[in-house]
């Protein structure tokens, strides 16, 4: 019972166990919708270990800090300064060394499943993608036309090509997880592989102007056939517009 005293002690325990309940409450909670994207479930692993990491974190400092308040508190017949101290070389190389640990790491890991989402695969669809105030238009390169929505293969690999027009712009589709800005002069570059069908949204995610929060696009996914019908139709429209004008 003695050695429960010991502030290290009582730090290592309050660490522990109000670093692991607030992991489980991180983990626990739906923050993001449901993933609809081969790459959205490297990205949320990679979000649970920093989350879970900087729950241990804050743990550990909000412990030290409460922790010292208790022990090394003025005592009322303590009327005298602290004795003078010079520092501790050893404490401060221990708590330099630990976030640039943490930190490193993360950067690795991080890095690592950036490569991994953004690797070239077999059969990869180009889809153009343009952002202008306050709308995103799409081209596809197989089939030659323009469109205001963006419709997917479930399955297929897609490598979307982002320009702007006038300002920055980013793409983003939560369930997709991705998000890429849209730079005037250049050209940025999105690998993605939708895993479920559906109605999706896509949203401009940098503050473009006034009609900023209606620059949206309709987003949908679905089989090759349903993909097929549609490019059909819009092609049939295109070359009707075309032959009227």
């Amino acid at each position: 019972m003695r050695s429960l005293r010991n502030p290290l002690v009582q730090i290592g325990i309050w660490t522990v166990g109000v670093g692991s309940v607030l992991s489980a409450i991180v983990l626990s909670v739906p923050w993001l919708p449901k993933e609809a994207s081969a790459q959205a479930g490297k990205i949320d692993t990679l979000y649970d270990v920093l989350a879970v990491i900087s729950c241990f974190v804050f743990a550990l400092v909000m412990s030290i800090l409460l922790v010292s308040v208790y022990h090394f508190r003025r005592r009322h017949n303590d009327l005298g300064d602290g004795e003078p101290i010079h520092g501790n070389a050893t404490v401060e190389a221990v708590w330099t060394a630990i976030p640039a640990i943490l930190m490193v790491g993360a950067a690795v890991y991080s890095a690592l499943v950036l490569a991994n989402i953004e690797e070239p695969k077999a059969n990869t669809q180009t889809i153009e993608v343009t952002g202008q105030q306050f709308a995103w238009t799409f081209k596809y390169d197989e089939g030659n036309f323009r469109s205001g929505e963006l419709h997917l293969v479930k399955g297929t690999p897609y490598h979307l090509r982002l320009h702007a027009k006038d300002v920055i712009h980013s793409f983003w589709v939560p369930e997709f997880r991705l998000k890429k800005d849209a730079v005037p002069g250049m050209t940025t570059d999105l690998r993605i592989t939708p895993t479920r069908a559906g109605h999706y949204t896509l949203v401009c995610t940098e503050l473009c102007g006034l009609g900023h929060s209606t620059m949206r696009a309709t987003v949908m996914v679905g089989d090759q056939a349903s993909f097929d019908k549609w490019e059909a139709q819009q092609k049939k429209n295109q070359n009707s517009i075309g032959g009227i004008s």
